[in-house]
């Protein structure tokens, strides 16, 4: 028997809604850019903001709506594989970009279709490592400025090295040039 502090929460509430939105809000920016630049370029000499205008008005909220059932898709997958699975690891992603991508082109056929489902699980893994990555580099950055946050309050003349019961290694010292040691450097250890 389960007890509810042993229970994972699969599939956060109005997660798959979230999504939709944020994702809606993306293409709607995106589009209306691309469309605007398009629409500026295409247009007369006489109309280009008009024109840029109509373009927007016109295909944004097709780029939106897009996007939008495209994250809708994604997000119902990679639900539906931590449901099934009781695990949330990379492999949902995987498996949710595939389904996804299959399921968006399933009209062209089927060999199309498992071509893009690939291309889509291959796509999904790639931006999970790239996501996985700038998390691992912002906590590595933030621990830094924490640890040197620690030694700058110290008192002059202690080393973190002493607080943390580490050895201090020695210091640079130029005061003999040409003493045998590569770029007139030697190493001065702590107590001389």
């Amino acid at each position: 028997m389960e007890t509810p502090e042993s229970t994972i929460e699969i599939c956060p509430e109005l997660m798959i809604l979230d999504n939709i939105g944020g994702s809606f809000g993306v293409g709607i920016a995106g589009g209306s850019a691309f469309n605007f630049i398009r629409g500026i370029y295409n247009s007369p000499a006489g109309a280009r903001l008009s024109g840029g205008a109509e373009y927007v008005r016109m295909n944004a909220p097709k780029v939106g709506g897009s996007c939008a059932v495209f994250s809708g898709l994604f997000s119902s997958f990679v639900c539906a594989m931590e449901y099934a699975r009781q695990k949330e690891d990379s492999w949902n992603s995987f498996f949710a970009g595939a389904a996804t991508g299959g399921l968006s082109s399933l009209r062209q056929g089927f060999r199309a279709s498992c071509n893009r489902a690939v291309y889509f699980g291959a796509l999904s893994i790639l931006v999970e490592r790239a996501i996985t990555a700038v998390y691992k580099f912002e906590n590595a950055e933030q621990n830094e400025e924490a640890f040197m946050g620690d030694a700058a309050s110290l008192p002059p003349g202690v080393h973190m090295g002493q607080v943390l019961c580490q050895s201090v290694p020695g210091t640079f010292s130029a005061s003999e040039a040409g003493s045998g040691s590569w770029f007139a450097w030697e190493w001065e250890e702590e107590g001389n």
